[in-house]
């Protein structure tokens, strides 16, 4: 299954990475001599994704330039400069200016590299690995060890048949919510028009038994912090990013 669309939540203001962050926006944060943001449009890229669209706030002007020149797919700006949306509410706002249907949603400040060569994407896995019989969301995650510029927090436990629940200390098998999600467009259908965050529908598909996850081959790296860029950029040297 080939998934054509994303969207790419990229408004935040970026308040962990200042000073850096006062005169330049988050996405456009040079990382091993690239834009954060290129790293996540990469990665859809090259699962075939041909259209996206991307939220903008803090230093909109700027990030929206940088996305229009962006080559490999078509970028839909999704505004929020006047009003900031929240995880869940920027998503919502965002599909409105895609097709109904299957879609990535991806952040912007998180990539990975040592993918296996020859083999699907870490994006086309979980595109073949959701069922939207039994799922309203698959997202991709990762162990803790394999992770860079984390905050050490487990976010859930994978259970043996691949659903996810809220992590508990001692609890088996946890993993990092790696910050891609397959879902269909519908499942907003009754989202808020105001700013909310996304937990709001992880919490919920929790409930109902229909949070599922993947676990991401190769190595995720987050940059969310000053103290990030270094610990990212020594990884990526001794790992390259394929381009």
């Amino acid at each position: 299954m080939t998934i054509t669309q994303a969207m790419v939540l990229a408004a935040g203001l970026g308040t962990r990475m200042r000073p850096i962050t006062d005169t330049m926006p988050k996405p456009l944060v040079p990382v091993a001599g690239r834009p954060m943001i290129d790293y996540a449009l990469d990665v859809l890229a090259d699962a075939g994704v041909t259209c996206a669209a991307v939220n903008v706030h803090h230093f909109a002007d700027r990030v929206e330039a940088h996305l229009q020149a962006y080559p490999r797919m078509e970028i839909l700006i999704s505004d929020e400069r006047a009003h900031l949306m929240n995880s869940g509410g920027g998503l919502a706002k965002g599909l409105r200016l895609l097709e109904p249907g299957l879609l990535y949603v991806m952040n912007a400040d998180l990539f990975w590299i040592g993918e296996i060569p020859g083999r699907k994407t870490n994006l086309q896995r979980l595109a073949e690995f959701f069922d939207p019989a039994t799922m309203d969301m698959a997202l991709l995650c990762v162990p803790l060890e394999r992770t860079t510029g984390h905050n050490g927090k487990k976010d859930f436990q994978l259970d043996p048949d691949g659903r996810l629940s809220r992590y508990r200390e001692g609890g088996d098998n946890p993993v990092v919510y790696a910050g891609a999600i397959v879902m269909h467009s519908s499942l907003f259908d009754d989202a808020p028009e105001d700013a909310f965050n996304l937990n709001i529908y992880f919490d919920r598909a929790i409930a109902n038994g229909r949070l599922h996850g993947l676990v991401m081959e190769g190595h995720w790296i987050t940059v969310g912090t000053p103290e990030a860029l270094p610990q990212a950029e020594a990884v990526i040297a001794r790992l390259p990013v394929e381009v």
